[in-house]
């Protein structure tokens, strides 16, 4: 189903890049404040800096990737329902990690991202292997930031 007109498509592709930035704002709304710097740190954290400018990237990825699908199958689909599933996860996991200050409830909520991004990607590939391709970095990043959310409870469950 690839639209025929150009500023559909363009609007298209606006909307899951807002909806993708939408999951990231949570960040605004629950900044890493005092209680984080507090934390006592995995050796293999990155540097925080890098944090914004990984992301970034894999939210355009993400929006790309939905988009590419959009394109061949139309709005309602199983594919594009859990791309929303996993990003509604996403998004959930900045209120449980730095809003709850709770790394132990982050980590489960991350624990369901997970399977939902192989889900997603389960979807994807028959219909879009660009997608599936751009969907993979977040995996792979997912699966370190599982690891790193784990190292945070691990030296800090005594909190």
């Amino acid at each position: 189903m690839t639209p025929r007109r150009p500023a559909l498509a363009l609007a298209a592709l606006a909307g899951f890049l807002v909806l993708s930035f939408a999951a990231a704002a949570t960040g605004i709304l629950f900044p890493p404040g005092e209680w984080y710097a507090g934390l006592e740190r995995p050796f293999y954290a990155p540097p925080n800096w890098l944090f914004g400018p990984v992301w970034t990237l894999l939210y355009i990825f993400m929006a790309v990737a939905a988009w590419l699908v959009w394109r061949r199958v139309g709005l309602v689909h199983a594919a594009l329902a859990w791309w929303l599933i996993q990003l509604a996860l996403n998004a959930l996991w900045t209120p449980l990690f730095f809003g709850l200050q709770s790394p132990g409830l982050a980590l489960l909520g991350m624990s369901l991202l997970w399977p939902a991004i192989l889900i997603c990607l389960r979807h994807f590939r028959p219909i879009s292997p660009a997608a599936f391709w751009l969907m993979l970095p977040y995996l792979a990043w997912v699966s370190f930031a599982w690891i790193l959310n784990a190292g945070f409870w691990w030296l800090n469950r005594g909190l």
